[in-house]
């Protein structure tokens, strides 16, 4: 008799598993995430593999796109059991990775990333050779897509020749699983090729790296069906040959995930980069201050969204190079010392810096130490910084009209309480963590799966995941923050001409 319950038990879960299911996919920096969300979306399960960062020189970033693809199927195959019920996929990637591949999609070289800064001098050619912000609404970064080719071009001239199509990290991804050459609005946005305002490629944009249309993937918007899962991947999934939807961007994806599609919303993200993103219902550039504006993930959707390149990614670094057991132990310790704001203070351009300084000169700088500075000290000026510089973020938006009174928060920062409450503090604004905050993008790309397979409104797939808590600024703290934020800003006043000659 004791054995009857546990049948019942198991039968129940067969059946819960063959429901409809969908796959989100987000190949990340640091790892590829994957999760299975039902047709509420709420998740089901999840898995993770990691990914490895190659710095060949100063200011470069790398990965190889085979291991991409080797991470995306450990985390598949880790969720093996949901397999035969899903109905389609969605993918999210990092952005602005420039994968050169030749006709039979291969890599000709290893993928150039989205904090990789050895193009700043092509960006300013570009800029002389074509009007950049009239076209794309977006001033021409080092960092984004175009200008890496035109620096291959110059330095890698057979790999150039060579080169037959270019594909963004997801959709690397996605040539694997379906054999398909195709991207979506969100990600072509940061390519720097794309008409943000008409959707399109640009002809014009294109011609200035001596690309044309041929080497471009076909352009979808990210909740449509843009091919099916080859047969021998779906076997090897124990899959059926079901539909991969165009997808999106990270923070694109993760805005979809947090119900971010419409005006009013906001959302701070906190990964290896760290992101303030306001949705729009038209195109509304401001490159004068560094705020990207791109196409959202959904039809006649955009946003802008400031961003500070080294979020989570300056924590990781600073915990590594201080010998913490991990990131998590390292904010422990800094709780448990009652570290607090004092001499020390970090500016966290570990890759450059975006918004507001567009700066790929600009460095990673500590200040103000001394030999009582210890590893919690340091830890907590780089998280200082980082709050510091999504102000900066914070500023840039709010000057171009976008003025949130509130932000939901998303990313794997958004796991720290103690490090959130520095963030609200910085920017004298309420942070939001919802359900499921911390699979954001791969969220975000199942829900697009959802809207390809069903031809559901989008109001009845992504509204907000279930209110967990808010952080509220504490106003004793706020004008301190303030305070030593303008400090903060003067540092890199300070310090900007110097960097140049420290790269």
């Amino acid at each position: 008799y004791d054995i009857m319950p546990s049948l019942v038990g198991s039968e129940m879960c067969i059946r819960d598993r063959l429901k409809p299911m969908y796959l989100g996919i987000d190949l990340g920096t640091s790892s590829v995430k994957a999760v299975v969300v039902d047709d509420e979306g709420l998740v089901q399960d999840e898995a993770s593999a990691p990914l490895h960062v190659q710095r060949p020189g100063v200011g470069m970033s790398e990965q190889h796109p085979n291991d991409w693809w080797v991470a995306v199927e450990d985390a598949v195959s880790q969720l093996e059991g949901w397999s035969r019920g899903v109905r389609a996929i969605g993918l999210s990637g990092q952005m602005h990775g420039a994968t050169l591949t030749n006709k039979d999609g291969q890599p000709l070289r290893n993928a150039i990333l989205w904090n990789d800064v050895r193009a700043d001098k092509e960006c300013a050619e570009l800029e002389k050779r074509v009007d950049v912000k009239g076209i794309t609404g977006n001033v021409a970064m080092a960092g984004f897509t175009a200008p890496k080719l035109a620096w291959v071009r110059s330095h890698e001239r057979e790999i150039f020749a060579a080169t037959t199509k270019v594909l963004l990290p997801k959709d690397f991804v996605r040539f694997c699983m379906t054999g398909f050459f195709a991207t979506e609005m969100s990600d072509a946005s940061g390519t720097l090729w794309l008409d943000v305002n008409k959707r399109r490629w640009s002809e014009e944009m294109l011609e200035a790296t001596d690309m044309t249309s041929s080497h471009m993937p076909e352009l979808f918007e990210g909740s449509d069906v843009t091919a099916v899962l080859s047969a021998e991947v779906a076997e090897r999934w124990n899959m059926n040959r079901v539909p991969v939807v165009g997808g999106a961007g990270d923070q694109a994806a993760g805005a979809v995930g947090a119900g971010a599609v419409d005006e009013g919303k906001a959302l701070v993200s906190i990964g290896t980069s760290g992101v303030i993103f306001v949705p729009d219902r038209e195109h509304l550039p401001n490159p004068a201050r560094g705020v990207h504006a791109f196409c959202h993930a959904l039809p006649d959707r955009w946003h802008r969204m400031a961003v500070t390149l080294s979020a989570a990614g300056a924590l990781t670094w600073v915990a590594r190079i201080t010998k913490a057991e991990s990131e998590a132990a390292l904010i422990d310790e800094i709780e448990a010392s009652d570290a607090r704001a004092g001499r020390v203070y970090f500016l966290p351009y570990l890759s450059g810096e975006r918004t507001p300084h567009n700066d790929a000169s600009a460095t990673g700088t500590f200040v103000g130490l001394s030999h009582a500075t210890d590893r919690a000290e340091l830890g907590y000026a780089v998280l200082e910084g980082v709050a510091f510089a999504l102000r900066d973020c914070q500023q840039a938006l709010t000057e171009a009209g976008a003025s949130p009174e509130s932000m939901d928060v998303l990313g794997g920062g958004a796991q720290s309480v103690y490090w959130g409450k520095l963030i609200a503090d910085a920017l004298a604004t309420p942070l939001t963590y919802r359900r499921d905050a911390q699979f954001g993008p791969a969220l975000g790309a199942a829900r697009l799966a959802i809207l390809g397979n069903t031809g559901r409104a989008v109001s009845s797939v992504c509204s907000p995941p279930p209110f967990d808590y808010t952080i509220q600024p504490d106003p004793a703290k706020v004008d301190l923050m303030t305070e030593r934020y303008e400090t903060f800003r003067a540092l890199y006043r300070d310090l900007k001409e110097r960097f140049a000659s420290l790269r």
